[in-house]
């Protein structure tokens, strides 16, 4: 666990890719004379946001004249080391918080002129708190939109293809307020397949999906009559062609902009792969990502382990990837700890085996726990704590099943975020 985390730690993997020798400054394949540049800003959002933000700092160093820096409540770095201050807001659900710190970013592009650099330092967890509801949308309407999807089980694409379509600066719209300054993004991806317009909700790339994809999500999860009515007149009329679209590739506005990626989940999940192999198993990383409903997929990983060897060369196999939970109940948990908790009665009858399901932010879901642990003893243990675990599974509860086992991976916010990790043992 500790070696994937170290292999996507933000601060390295900006620097990896941010460097300045005197006047010239490189930004992934890109390279400009700073003495032609008039000003360089900083916008960076998400989990790693400070962490990224810190280490952008030190590279520019005089380079750098104004910046804003967005992180989740609680993310903030503890030191003041940044020129500048660092603003939180609520995630995943937006707040008024976001909402003025999008007011922020957009005051400070509008002075950005031809000559002027843009810096876009972008991680997971960035759609909730960059937030600029459209005209006519309210913040209320879009923090009712994201509850819905979230309790109906919705993935990240769908989730941030109707953001897009509902905000500002989302799906490519930051681009928009830069234009025309060059934009340079350096991305930390949370997402499986590391689609850029979905990192965050794309705000410096352009937007391949439509209203009418946004509108057949609204469909698929029946929420055409719980939908806030602003929110429905707004896509309905984009549908039928009475709004302009997000920017598309081609657009003017992206002719100066340059994107890369610079951690994901597969750096982390290779990591651990290695840190495996030098403590002794036979450790091998699946090709098929983490996706699909998080119980479902914690009864696939189990049977995949009833399939493992043992007695032999002990045997570790790591996924990446990230699940959905369609919320049924009124419990208390995450998608990491459902997998586990669906794990845990196949997981009885295999001796010698293990799970680990963990976020690689550390919060798995609104909780202080990153996963959970299971065992072939995790069942006997909680029946002797009188624990149902078919009744914490219908209630979506698995943090209360762990909590008393002393399972839940409590470690703290980890200030990086590339979806989730499974890792399964067979000794």
């Amino acid at each position: 666990m500790r070696a994937a985390l170290e292999a996507v730690e933000p601060e390295s993997a900006v620097r990896r890719h941010l460097r300045r020798q005197g006047h010239w400054l490189t930004v992934g394949k890109q390279r400009y004379d700073l003495a032609k540049i008039r000003n360089v800003y900083l916008v960076s959002v998400g989990k790693a946001g400070a962490p990224m933000a810190r280490a952008a700092a030190v590279v520019l160093g005089d380079a750098l004249i104004q910046g804003v820096v967005i992180v989740k409540e609680n993310h903030s770095l503890r030191e003041p080391v940044l020129p500048f201050e660092v603003l939180e807001a609520a995630h995943p659900v937006p707040d008024t918080r976001g909402v003025m710190a999008a007011r922020k970013v957009i005051s400070m592009l509008l002075t950005a002129g031809p000559e002027d650099l843009v810096l876009c330092l972008i991680s997971g967890g960035g759609s909730a708190l960059l937030t600029s509801p459209v005209e006519g949308v309210s913040l209320a309407d879009l923090q009712a939109l994201t509850e819905l999807l979230l309790r109906s089980g919705a993935n990240i694409h769908e989730l941030n293809t109707l953001r897009k379509h509902l905000d500002n600066v989302k799906g490519g719209g930051l681009t928009r307020y830069a234009f025309p300054a060059h934009v340079e993004s350096l991305i930390l991806s949370d997402v499986v397949g590391d689609d850029l317009d979905v990192i965050a909700s794309g705000p410096t790339v352009p937007d391949p999906t439509t209203y009418a994809e946004a509108w057949e999500i609204v469909d698929k999860y029946d929420l055409q009559n719980r939908i806030p009515q602003a929110i429905r007149r707004h896509l309905l009329d984009g549908k039928e062609g009475k709004l302009p679209e997000t920017p598309k590739p081609g657009d003017p506005v992206f002719e100066k902009v340059h994107t890369q990626i610079i951690g994901n989940n597969l750096q982390a999940a290779s990591a651990a792969v290695q840190q495996a192999k030098r403590e002794g198993f036979n450790a091998q990383l699946l090709s098929q990502p983490l996706l699909g409903e998080a119980r479902q997929v914690g009864a696939e990983l189990a049977a995949l382990l009833a399939q493992l060897p043992r007695g032999g060369q002990p045997a570790c196999l790591i996924a990446g990837g990230e699940t959905t939970v369609t919320v049924r109940g009124d419990g208390r948990g995450g998608r990491n700890q459902e997998l586990a908790l669906a794990a845990v009665r196949p997981l009885a009858a295999l001796p010698r085996c293990g799970l680990i399901a963990m976020a690689t932010d550390g919060e798995d879901g609104p909780t202080d726990a990153a996963g959970a642990v299971v065992t072939e003893a995790t069942l006997a243990r909680a029946r002797e704590l009188g624990l149902d675990l078919h009744d914490f599974l219908a209630r979506n509860d698995a943090y209360h099943f762990f909590l008393p086992l002393g399972d839940l991976l409590r470690f703290g916010s980890t200030q990086t975020n590339v979806n989730d990790l499974a890792l399964l043992f067979a000794v």
